[in-house]
């Protein structure tokens, strides 16, 4: 009998993905990872011991507190104060979900580890999930090919309708609790979190003749494409770029100016296992919540970067956010889009 250990967040797809797995053969155990420090998640811990009480698998508790401040918590700071805009979730996956989690299990002799994400494998690749709304292929571009000939998605297959009716069906309580589309460790804002962790830098605030309009706070409040906030009179302002060096947020009134056709990545990884021939032409994406758009990728010459040309010009090209490459419905990987 193969052993799944199954990431238990206290939501209701993880507890589906963990009765479909026992439903079908398999060894399952329950585990909750505790992120959080004191109090902080205790209501996610309860459902997910609820969930493996109702399902009769073995539970425990994975305490990842220190980790998951150094190397997600820690990353963020770290890079929004370098202005670029991060996205934790895809951090935390390669680091915690899949990284620390898969080794606790594979230490206790599991075959797989198994989540509530709404993706695909198939013989070591990474699919698109049946359900294109629900579709978290998107975070998970950092992953290995190691990593996931471990994994097992049981939900992929299936759309969010469903899911809902196989809680009824396993007699799960959680029907209606959805997951959270916050970042799980700011408790109110964004821009609260940064004035409680990260010193202010003001600077000069221009639009693109150079003209100095105002002044900012610090880089890291704003973002490419954000329109609030920025509290310039004569307004609508939209913020065009920033440049770190010199701690200028530029903007411009013609949202039109925030469309690009090209744009600069780093930190490339290739979940096919192998660089494929370039240029490729492509299916990428910059957020997730984007319908991929046609482009081609091309490497620059002794340089770590990646040069990636869309058909049609995108919207807010964001450095620090993902750019994930597509072909059908599989993931082939991703990047960082960077300053260039």
């Amino acid at each position: 009998m193969k052993k799944a250990i199954v990431a238990l967040s206290g939501g209701i797809d993880s507890a589906v993905s963990a009765a479909l797995l026992k439903d079908s053969g398999f060894s399952v155990k329950g585990v909750f990872m505790k992120l959080f420090p004191g109090k902080k998640g205790k209501v996610s811990e309860i459902r997910a011991r609820k969930t493996a009480k109702i399902l009769k698998i073995p539970f425990s508790v994975l305490p990842l507190e220190k980790e998951f401040k150094k190397r997600v918590i820690g990353c963020f700071l770290k890079d929004s104060k370098k202005g670029l805009t991060p996205n934790p979730c895809i951090v935390c996956n390669k680091e915690i979900k899949f990284g620390l989690f898969l080794e606790k299990a594979l230490k206790q002799k599991a075959d797989f580890i198994a989540t509530g994400h709404y993706a695909r494998t198939k013989d070591g690749r990474l699919l698109k999930a049946k359900d294109k709304e629900k579709d978290q292929s998107y975070f998970l571009w950092r992953l290995s090919q190691k990593q996931l000939k471990r994994v097992i998605f049981p939900i992929g297959v299936h759309t969010g309708q469903e899911v809902e009716k196989m809680a009824k069906k396993f007699k799960l309580p959680f029907a209606g609790v959805r997951k959270s589309q916050e970042i799980c460790f700011i408790p109110r804002t964004v821009g609260e979190f940064f004035k409680n962790n990260l010193e202010s830098k003001p600077g000069q605030i221009i639009n693109a003749r150079g003209d100095v309009l105002g002044n900012h706070q610090a880089l890291h409040f704003y973002t490419i494409g954000q329109r609030k906030g920025i509290e310039l009179s004569g307004g609508p302002y939209y913020v065009l770029d920033k440049d770190f060096k010199k701690n200028i947020l530029m903007v411009t009134k013609n949202e039109r100016d925030l469309f690009k056709k090209e744009l600069y990545i780093r930190q490339v990884n290739w979940l096919i296992g192998k660089k494929p021939i370039l240029p490729l032409k492509i299916n990428a994406k910059i957020r997730y919540r984007q319908k991929a758009s046609s482009a081609k990728i091309f490497k620059k010459s002794n340089s770590e970067f990646y040069r990636l040309v869309f058909d049609r010009a995108q919207r807010a090209v964001t450095p620090g956010q993902s750019v994930v490459f597509y072909q059908g419905s599989e993931v082939l990987g991703g990047g960082i889009i960077s300053f260039y």
